[in-house]
C-alpha cells in the first residue's frame, strides 16, 4: 500500500494507521513525503504529473499496489494509476471543483518567499495551520515536527511554497484513465467538496459520517473500511 498525504503535510500524518495496518493489512506499506514536503526534494515546478513521476519508483510493476491519497495526494494517486498498473485507488478529500479566485489565491501563495520564524514552536503552529492539522495533531507529534526545518538558528516550514501552484486536477480524465478501480471518499463535514461533486465522476463514493477534511487523521479505523471491495 502506498499512502500519500495532502498539501502541507508529510508522510508522518499516516502514523495513526500503523497499529491498524499491522493488524489488518497483509502486505507492506509505505508513506513517503511528496516532492517539496518534509525531507523530499523540491521540484523546479509543480504539476500533478511531475509529482507522480517522482513517486513512480515506489510502485512495483506487479499491479498489486493499492494507492491511498488524501487531497493533493489523492490526485497524485490517480496520476500514478495512469502510469503504473495498480490494484486500486482510494482518493480521500480531493477538492474537485476550483474557482478562478481560488486558483489565483493559490498562485499568490506559491510566489511568496519563505517565511522564517524565531522558534520551532512558531513554525510548528504555522505548519499545523497550513496543513489543516490544528487541533488534530499535538505540537510534539512527529506529524507536526516533520513539517518544519531549522536553518542557521531560524525555523521555516519544510513545505516548498511553490507547491501551492499545482493547479486544478482534470478529475474526469484522471478517473477514467486509472489502471485500477477508483473509490472516492470524503468526510461528511469536509468543506472542500460535496457528495454531488464526487458522485458526478461516476465511481463509487463513500461519505464518512461525522468526519472532516482530514478524516484519515480523525479516524484511521473508519477510513480503513475504504479498502474493502466495492462495485
Amino acid at each position: 500500500m502506498l499512502l500519500l498525504h495532502g498539501l502541507g503535510a508529510t508522510g508522518e500524518v499516516w502514523s495513526g494507521w500503523r497499529p491498524q495496518l499491522e493488524k489488518h493489512w497483509p502486505g507492506q506499506w509505505v508513506a513517503p513525503d511528496l516532492p517539496g514536503h518534509g525531507v523530499a526534494a523540491a521540484l523546479p515546478s509543480y504539476t500533478f504529473e511531475a509529482m507522480a513521476e517522482a513517486l513512480r519508483p515506489l510502485v512495483p510493476a506487479d499491479g498489486q499496489t493499492v494507492v491511498v491519497g488524501h487531497s493533493l495526494g489523492g490526485v497524485v494517486a490517480l496520476e500514478l494509476a495512469a502510469r503504473c498498473p495498480v490494484a486500486a485507488v482510494v482518493g480521500l478529500g480531493i477538492k474537485v471543483a476550483w474557482t478562478d479566485e481560488e486558483l489565483h489565491r493559490a498562485a499568490a501563495l506559491a510566489s511568496r518567499p519563505v517565511t522564517w520564524f524565531a522558534s520551532r514552536e512558531e513554525a510548528v503552529a504555522r505548519h499545523l495551520k497550513v496543513s489543516g492539522l490544528s487541533g488534530l495533531v499535538a505540537e510534539d507529534d512527529p506529524a507536526a515536527l516533520s513539517g518544519v526545518r531549522e536553518e542557521d538558528g531560524r525555523w521555516r516550514l519544510a513545505l516548498d511554497p511553490g507547491a501551492f501552484a499545482v493547479g486544478a486536477p482534470a478529475m474526469a480524465a484522471l478517473v477514467s484513465g486509472s489502471s485500477g478501480p477508483v473509490t472516492l471518499a470524503r468526510g461528511e463535514h469536509d468543506p472542500m467538496n460535496t457528495d454531488a461533486q464526487l458522485a458526478a465522476l461516476g465511481v463509487p463514493v463513500v461519505t464518512l459520517a461525522g468526519l472532516g477534511h482530514n478524516a484519515h487523521v480523525e479516524s484511521p479505523e473508519r477510513c480503513l473500511t475504504l479498502l474493502e471491495p466495492r462495485g
